[in-house]
């Protein structure tokens, strides 16, 4: 079998995106840290902290920047991972992929 970039383990993708917030939320777990505590440390909305740890929330610049700060994880890891996150899902999204096929079919004939 030929290798190519397509079959490379660290090149797979799940099969459901994973949100960073729910990676965090296990960082968090495993240093016994509560959500409550964290978003003391942060000073920010619980509820804010809590929608972002169960994935219903995006984890913003702001927010990344928070948490490097409180918990030392660089932010840019953060973001690289909502981006990669938000690029799955919208890759999975059939009225993206609808609009994305139109598009090249414009393209194509221009």
């Amino acid at each position: 079998m030929k290798t190519t970039s397509n079959n490379i383990a660290n090149n797979l993708l799940p099969s459901e995106p994973v949100h960073p917030g729910l990676l965090l939320k296990e960082e968090i777990e495993y240093r016994g840290i509560s959500q409550k505590q964290l978003a003391q440390q942060m000073s920010v909305s619980y509820t804010v902290l809590n929608e972002i740890l169960n994935g219903k929330r995006p984890i913003s610049t702001d927010y990344a920047l928070y948490i490097e700060a409180a918990l030392g994880i660089d932010a840019q890891l953060w973001i690289q991972m909502q981006a990669d996150y938000n690029l799955q899902v919208a890759k999975n999204d059939y009225n993206v992929l609808k609009h994305i096929h139109n598009i090249r079919k414009i393209a194509a004939v221009l």
